[in-house]
Parts: C-alpha cells; structure tokens; sequence
C-alpha cells in the first residue's frame, strides 16, 4: 500500500514530534497499543498489537453501545414507523461500516494511530483542527446528555423512594432535580475525571455492557407481557414526510459513532489488516444493530407515538425491573462522563501544547494546575447546561449531527485526498470510484450535520 506522505510537516504550527504523543491519549482506556516511534512500522502498515479478533470485536460494540440506545424508540417515531425505521438504519449502517474501513485504509496508509493524528496526516492542518475542535465539543455536549440522563433516572427512582406521585407539588428540597443531579456530579464524576490516567476504568466497561443488554432484554419482556396500566398510543405505518426520516438520522448516528476510537482499536489488534478489520467491524455493527433493534422496535411499540425521548421515562416508576434498569443507565454513565472528558480534555491539552510549542515533557506542577482548572471549568459549564436544559432529544440531536461527521465527512475527506495523492498509482475507474464515494460520504455527512443545526437554531428562535 502507498504510504501517504501528503501534508505530514511536524513543524507546522511550531508542532514538535513529542505533541502527538498528547493525542494518542484519545485511545480507549480497553485498548493496548505499543508507543510507536519512527521506522518501527513494518513496509505496508503499522506493527500489531495485543488484541485478538473476538477482543476487537467486544471493543467495538463496548465502544458503540451505550446510553445512546434509550433515544431509538423516539427515532423509530420520529423516522415514521418500524418499516421506516429498519429501512432508515440498515441504509445508513453500509456508510458507518465503510467509514470505520475507510479509516483503518488510512491509518495503515499514514502510519497514525488515533482518530484525530490520521485526519491531521492525510488532510492537513486546517481540517486537523477542525476535527480536534469537533472531538472537543462532541464530548462536552455528550457529558451534558449524560448528566441530563442521570437526572431522568434519579427522579424515577426518588419519587418511589419518597412515596410520593410525580410532579407533585411540595417535596422535599432534597429531592429536587437540580440537587440530585449536582450532588451525584460532585460525589462520583468529578473525583473520578480529574486523575491524569484513566485506564482503572477499564474494568467498568463490563458493568456497562451488561447493562446496555438488561436494558434492552426488559424493553423486549415488556413489549412481550405489557403490564396492565401501560396503554399504547396511536403508532405511525409511514413517514409523515422525508424530513422526518431525516430528522432521526442524527440519533442513529450518535448511537452508532464509535469511529473517534476505531483508529487505536485496529492498530492494536494482532494482524491490523483491512480484510480482517472488515469482519470485524461487520461483526460488531450486526451485534449492535441488533441491539438498537430490539430496542427501538419493541419501545415503539409498547408507546406508539407517545414515547418519551428517554424510553425509560416512558415506564411506571413502580416497576422494579425497571428500575434496576434506571440504576444500570446511571451507573453507565457515571463511568462513561470522565472517559469522555477525559477524550476532550487530552484534545484540548494537545491544542493548547501544539500553539504554546510546548513539549509533553513539561513541568509536573504545571501539568497538573492546568488539568486541574480544565477539569473544573469543563465539569461546571456541563453541569449548568445540564440543570437548565431539561429535553435530552435537544442535545441528542445537536451532538448527532456532530457524530455525523466522525461517521461521513472526515472519512470521507480522507479518502478523497488519499486517493488524490494515489492519483498515478491506480486504474481511473478504481480513483473515480473511490473519489466520488468520498464526496458522496461528505455530503450526506453535511447534509445531515447541516440539518441538525438548522433545526436546533429555529426550533429554539420560534420557542
């Protein structure tokens, strides 16, 4: 394979080749990857690593998965239906599988090994930063979702604890939402995102998974054997327009993004190469399918058009199954919040070294000051945002579109200006393909990140 060797000048922006050891924090904690240094990466590709298939596998889907996964009923109603909506992902999941292809193509080809060192390599500096700038704002809007979803959950779980209808007027101080939330954020989040390293929490990724599946095997049994006080509402047979299908693509793309963390993935795998990667990307997005399936089909179901944007608000607050569930979701995402604000914080840290021209190397005591004020900073703007915007579907939108561009647009630009600088080396029919994949990937990218901010921007001025 033909080593890319386009815009890969180190000293641009004062970059030394000690800044890219700063984004290699991007890699899942779950992921083992040699350092790499130069000249290390055999002819062809990049040195294996440690992961076996069936290991990548588990990674991928771990990485996939998540609390994403309770927005997929209101997407099956929102795109029109269940027809719509099994239509609506199974089109989208060959462009999701292809742009995790696509990604491992140019790491191998440009010899990086995160998400944002292979935009940087293959397309440049400009849309490096736009990236970096993307991973930046995609993990802080997703560490808003969470802390709005644990804030769902408590206040379930509370008004049965208390013994006391909810909404009702006249409760406790204790037990407002805004208290919950702040206090369980204080307690358990911050503590846990403001260590330098993160890899203790690896060992949480098994309570997640488990999770994730109870929670789609209770919605299943539940659609199955309906209790007695849940009464569906009207379901939809068919899309009321093509904007509407449109408008659940940005909760499939949030719940499918696991591309950011894909690169370290196949580059620690044993044998890194394109046909195994191929199976087991395919592998992992059936799996997760599969789940997102079961969910979005049977909570669809089981509400109709009524379903809450969260599906577990949909539920009585007295049912104990559910409520295990609710307990499951939260302990996910206080997991989940310092691994992704962990991701943000090392982009932001490798931005602030790259203009600064400061080696990672640096002074201790200074290090820790400035990570330290990050964490706080980035710990309270969400936790603000998130006490006073009570719609999770507003930011699930917002950051989807964001994910639409992990998932289309750079993929799709890296495989554009990767086949431009292969321009000689392969027959025109093969480049012309490849390219015009490329721009179709971008566009649909755009079209739908365009689209989620129109509608973000619009909904709110007419609100």
């Amino acid at each position: 394979m033909a080593q890319v060797s386009i815009n890969r000048d180190l000293d641009e922006w004062g970059l030394s080749t000690d800044s890219g050891e700063r984004a290699r924090l991007l890699q899942s904690p779950s992921v083992d990857i040699a350092p790499k240094s130069e000249g290390e990466a055999p002819p062809g590709g990049l040195g294996g690593g440690t992961t076996s298939t069936l290991g990548a596998i588990f990674i991928v889907v771990n990485a996939c998965l998540g609390a994403g996964l309770l927005n997929f009923p209101a997407a099956f109603s929102t795109a029109g239906g269940v027809a719509a909506g099994i239509t609506l992902q199974m089109a989208m999941l060959v462009f999701i599988i292809s742009g995790l292809v696509i990604l491992a193509y140019c790491s191998q080809a440009s010899n990086e090994r995160t998400y944002q060192e292979v935009v940087w390599a293959v397309c440049g500096k400009l849309t490096g930063v736009l990236c970096e700038v993307a991973i930046a704002t995609y993990t802080f809007g997703t560490c808003i979702a969470f802390l709005i979803i644990i804030g769902d959950q408590q206040d379930k779980i509370i008004a049965v604890m208390a013994k006391e209808p909810e909404g009702a007027g006249g409760s406790p101080w204790y037990t407002d939402r805004k208290f919950t939330i702040s206090l369980t954020a204080c307690l358990f989040i911050l503590p846990l995102s403001i260590p330098r390293e993160i890899g203790f929490q690896k060992y949480a990724s098994f309570l997640s998974v488990v999770g994730t599946w109870y929670v789609t095997t209770i919605i299943i049994i539940k659609y199955i054997w309906p209790d007695k006080e849940m009464s569906p509402a009207d379901t939809l047979n068919r899309p009321a327009s093509w904007i509407a299908v449109f408008n659940a693509m940005p909760t499939i793309c949030f719940g499918f993004q696991c591309h950011v963390s894909s690169v370290p993935v196949f580059n620690s795998m044993r044998r890194p190469e394109l046909k195994t990667w191929g199976g087991v990307v395919t592998a992992a997005m059936v799996i997760a399918l599969a789940v997102y399936m079961g969910t979005g089909i049977c909570g669809f179901l089981t509400f109709g058009a009524a379903v809450d944007p969260d599906v577990l608000l949909s539920y009585p607050s007295e049912d104990m199954a559910v409520a295990v569930a609710r307990a499951f979701i939260i302990l996910s995402v206080l997991t989940s919040y310092p691994i992704l604000h962990f991701c943000g914080r090392a982009v932001i840290e490798g931005l602030w070294l790259r203009y600064q021209g400061m080696p990672v190397e640096e002074d201790v005591g200074r290090e820790r000051r400035r990570r330290v004020l990050q964490t706080l900073v980035w710990f309270l703007l969400t936790l603000l945002l998130a006490l006073f915007i009570p719609d999770i579907g507003k930011v699930i939108s917002v950051i989807g579109g964001l994910a639409a561009c992990f998932i289309f647009v750079f993929p799709g630009l890296c495989l554009i200006q990767a086949k431009l600088s292969e321009m000689e080396e392969v027959k025109p029919a093969s480049w012309w393909a490849m390219v015009s994949y490329g721009v179709l990937l971008v566009t649909l990218g755009a079209f739908i990140f365009g689209q989620t901010t129109a509608n973000a921007i619009f909904v709110d001025l007419l609100a």
